[in-house]
């Protein structure tokens, strides 16, 4: 397990990896479902659930792909001018802020800012390079989904050899371990998405007022969201940054709408996720600082469920 775990992270796999386990899982929900639906056979029920999470992710792209196809494919595109805009804000900053706080700043604030706009316009240039990788994990994704709706359709062997026996049992605590992570945490952003649309698509307008890059805000706070703490402190800066853009007084909206909604967020990540795997918040901080740091953006993601599986399996064998 730790030699595919560690070839998955060096090939670049987490999104064909997230998604088998989301194959599989949608699969055995929908299976029982669609047995007492539709009255079939237990053994046709599988197969049926395996269709229908295959054809799920084809359908919403053959529905959605005329006017999603710009933000999909150009995604990397867009979130590098996203990059440039910011480090522009940051420059700018004493020219955006009211003359009695700007005049408080130290006069070493303007190397700071510099700092960040550097390091905002280097991400942006490696976001340049992206795309094609941005349309393999794409790729990756739909096959991990194929491959984890067949696996869960496919009949259950009894009994088990002793290789095969071992190999399912660290598979089911890693889905256990998926389940109560990825889930949560998927419900989590999806709800704080649905509250940041609301407030730029719907509060701002009625102020008269709108954020540039509406839309990649949207997807970048779901996708941000996945990611526990960490990503709604990126969310909070992004936001926070292009709402100066617009004027000071919309960044201090975008900051106070956004301490409201996620002022609980480390409550809930310790609630939902750290109550059901054994994890505290300093041990989640911990792994993705660490996880980030050997293998990027996507040890962040990737971070607090492989932690919680080798915390699962640890506890199995009484060692911790």
């Amino acid at each position: 397990m730790v030699a595919a775990l560690l070839l998955i992270m060096y090939q670049s796999l987490l999104p064909g990896l997230l998604c088998v386990c989301l194959g599989f899982l949608g699969s055995r929900w929908f299976s029982p479902r669609l047995g007492v639906l539709l009255r079939s056979p237990d053994h046709r029920a599988p197969k049926l659930a395996a269709t229908v999470v295959t054809l799920i992710p084809l359908i919403l792209i053959a529905v959605l792909l005329p006017r999603a196809r710009g933000v999909i494919l150009d995604a990397p595109a867009t979130y590098r001018e996203l990059l440039g805009f910011m480090a522009n804000t940051v420059l700018e900053l004493r020219e955006r802020l009211p003359f009695d706080i700007a005049a408080q700043l130290p006069a070493g604030a303007a190397d700071v800012q510099r700092a960040i706009a550097s390091y905002l316009a280097s991400k942006a240039g490696t976001l340049a390079i992206t795309g094609r990788a941005w349309l393999s994990g794409l790729l990756f994704a739909f096959v991990g989904l194929l491959i984890g709706a067949l696996a869960a359709a496919r009949p259950s062997v009894i009994p088990l050899r002793p290789l095969t026996a071992q190999l399912h049992l660290r598979l089911t605590r890693f889905g256990e371990t998926f389940r109560q992570i990825v889930v949560a945490q998927f419900w989590i952003a999806l709800f704080n998405t649905t509250l940041t649309a609301i407030f730029l698509l719907v509060v701002l307008p009625l102020w008269n007022q709108r954020l540039p890059y509406t839309m990649a805000l949207i997807l970048l706070t779901f996708a941000a969201g996945l990611i526990p703490i960490v990503g709604n402190l990126i969310c909070n800066a992004v936001l926070t940054l292009v709402g100066l853009s617009v004027s000071p007084w919309v960044a201090l909206a975008c900051l106070a709408f956004l301490v409201l909604i996620h002022k609980a967020e480390y409550f809930i990540n310790a609630k939902v996720i750290g109550h059901s795997t054994h994890m505290g918040v300093w041990e989640l901080l911990a792994v993705m600082f660490v996880m980030e740091a050997v293998f990027g953006p996507a040890g962040l993601v990737a971070g607090p469920l492989f932690y919680a599986y080798l915390k699962k399996e640890l506890e199995a064998s009484g060692w911790v």
